[in-house]
């Protein structure tokens, strides 16, 4: 896709929009960034709230809440790679904010791949500690309190 991306970000709808959100991630994590399957399917997407960001019927990006408490861990953001850059990951970070709040919420933590920190930082997330290895990718836990 080139130029401005027409898009909607949302709660994920039905089994059709998991299914297409599980193929993402394995796009994303598994094919291009060679994480093993057994570490992306972790068997807690039952438990979590799934965004998605849509357009024309394809799903083009998709993250994990999972609610702890007075916590909220942000995970799985994928992005289709013909769409990257276009602010879609920004907006579902906005969305998991507004999403965390309206479950009572205090903070949001997640994992970031070290080359996204950024994106986090301009969200309002700080860095928690050193940066660490999993799945054989370099990230930093960071936290956005609201």
């Amino acid at each position: 896709m080139s130029g401005t991306v027409q898009y909607t970000v949302r709660r994920l709808a039905g089994q059709a929009e998991m299914e297409a959100a599980l193929a993402l991630r394995h796009e994303v994590f598994c094919r291009e960034q060679g994480v093993p399957a057994r570490e992306e399917q972790d068997g807690r997407d039952r438990d979590g709230r799934h965004l998605v960001a849509v357009a024309n019927g394809e799903l083009l990006a998709t993250c994990r809440l999972l609610f702890v408490g007075p916590t909220v861990q942000f995970s799985r953001l994928a992005v289709a790679r013909s769409v990257r850059r276009h602010g879609i990951a920004a907006a579902l970070l906005e969305l998991a904010e507004t999403e965390a709040r309206e479950g009572g919420a205090r903070r949001l933590v997640l994992h970031a791949q070290t080359y996204a920190q950024s994106l986090y930082e301009q969200a309002g997330y700080r860095p928690r500690g050193r940066v660490f290895v999993e799945a054989n990718i370099e990230h930093v836990a960071m936290e956005r309190v609201l």
